[in-house]
């Protein structure tokens, strides 16, 4: 296993890696609506945040040798199902015409009170690990 960390997305603001490497897989932590650079939420709305998110996933993702394109399934995680159109386009529009597999749950609040939280886990080009 290969703990991952891109300077380009958000440090871990708990005791956790970004991602793990394992063998030809990637499992991406949950990412926020985050600035990289200062680590403050950004985006007023669902669709806003969920952009950010799906670019330090992007980031993260690239640091391990994968893409959006080779994600195999996402959790969103939003505060307010009522923005899940919202959400569902900015995800369309991050992922063009790959469809990954995808779960969508509502919950009472996530960190820093973001309105979106999505996770991971992506195939890589290239095997790594064991």
């Amino acid at each position: 296993m290969e703990a991952i960390q891109s300077a380009s997305a958000p440090a871990a603001i708990g005791p956790y890696a970004q991602a793990i490497r394992h063998d030809r897989l990637v499992f991406c932590s949950g990412q926020l609506a985050l600035d990289p650079q200062t680590m403050q939420l950004v985006g007023a709305t669902a669709a806003a945040q969920t952009e950010q998110v799906l670019r330090n996933l992007a980031a993260v993702l690239t640091q391990a040798g994968s893409s959006l394109q080779q994600v195999l399934k996402t959790t969103v995680f939003v505060k307010d199902l009522n923005d899940f159109a919202a959400v569902n386009a900015a995800y369309a529009q991050a992922f063009g015409t790959h469809k990954p597999a995808r779960a969508t749950v509502e919950v009472a609040r996530l960190p820093k009170d973001a309105l979106v939280e999505i996770e991971c886990i992506a195939a890589t080009g290239a095997s790594h690990g064991i």
